[in-house]
């Protein structure tokens, strides 16, 4: 069994690969939020196409092997898995 105190820092250090995880898990966090009616920080239903914009932008990255995110990660000195 391990347990998280017996991970070492490497394991931990951020990466392309998991920022951009990172960040498309939190768009689709923040705009399903935006868009439940029963959520305190509800706006409007339309945030839905925000959502939807995520997962057509990670089906395509899938696909094309090529990722906008990534690209501005890398000019923004995030090191590489």
């Amino acid at each position: 069994m391990v347990s998280c105190l017996d991970l070492t820092i490497e394991e931990f250090e951020m990466n392309i690969n998991r920022a951009v995880r990172i960040i498309a898990g939190l768009f689709v966090l923040l705009s399903v939020a935006l868009a439940a009616p029963a959520s305190p920080l509800y706006v409007s239903s339309y945030w839905l196409w925000f959502t939807v914009f995520v997962g057509a932008n990670l089906f395509q990255s899938g696909i094309t092997k090529w990722c906008l995110m990534e690209k501005i990660l890398k000019k923004l000195g995030v090191p590489e898995a």
